[in-house]
């Protein structure tokens, strides 16, 4: 596959103001094709294996800014934050997690941004936070008792389906969620990052208010391994 062609193909389909974020995920492609896109100029890339983005970090450019946006195990924390150039979590799903990142962070004596990931989607496999638990969070203060993770916003994926219906309600019901804690939040300034959209629906969720796409397929083609 034609990394570079595909990557400007899909950079020309994104507003031109340059307030969308694309994360190039490269989850399950070798470094070398990591090096393709980042020789066209691409900087931001995800992974979903914290082994896979250690190894790969270690090998690559050091101002690639990965982000982690994988389901990611308590016990693989510390690993994962002493990767130098982690610039962003997108999927912390649990309040457990949360605690496990703060004390991790706190003895790193490092700053660690991250998302919350929200569970809107009808499949009960995809993991997050519901909106009212979020919700409920905030106005009892809880991020407050944060200080070495920096909450920059909201992470969510919609239904698996082909229904374009369903999937903008979806993003909608993420969005509404973003606002009322960007309302909520005591930091406001900060909480500006709404990350939704991959391959298959990415330009609906522009629309629906993303300014941050996780794009794999349509850059790197089918997944090596």
């Amino acid at each position: 596959m034609d990394i570079p062609r595909s990557l400007k193909e899909i950079l020309t389909t994104l507003p031109s103001d340059g307030k969308v974020t694309l994360v190039a995920v490269s989850k399950f492609h070798p470094a070398e094709s990591v090096i393709a896109a980042y020789d066209a100029g691409q900087r931001v890339f995800g992974e979903s294996r914290v082994q896979e983005l250690v190894a790969k970090a270690a090998e690559l450019p050091d101002d690639i800014q990965w982000h982690y946006i994988g389901h990611l195990q308590t016990n693989k924390v510390s690993q994962l934050l002493k990767v130098s150039n982690l610039s962003l979590i997108e999927s912390v799903d649990s309040f457990k997690l949360l605690d496990v990142l703060e004390t991790t962070a706190q003895k790193l004596s490092r700053r660690i941004d991250i998302l919350l990931e929200i569970h809107v989607a009808r499949e009960e496999t995809k993991s997050g936070f519901n909106t009212a638990e979020l919700i409920s969070w905030y106005k009892n203060g809880g991020p407050s008792n944060l200080k070495f993770l920096r909450i920059r916003g909201l992470m969510g994926m919609a239904t698996n389906t082909d229904d374009e219906t369903e999937i903008r309600k979806d993003f909608q019901s993420i969005t509404t969620c973003f606002n009322k804690i960007k309302e909520l939040s005591s930091t406001p300034e900060d909480f500006d990052i709404l990350s939704m959209g991959m391959s298959g629906d990415y330009q609906i969720a522009i629309g629906e208010g993303s300014n941050m796409v996780r794009i794999g397929s349509s850059i790197f083609g089918e997944r090596s391994y």
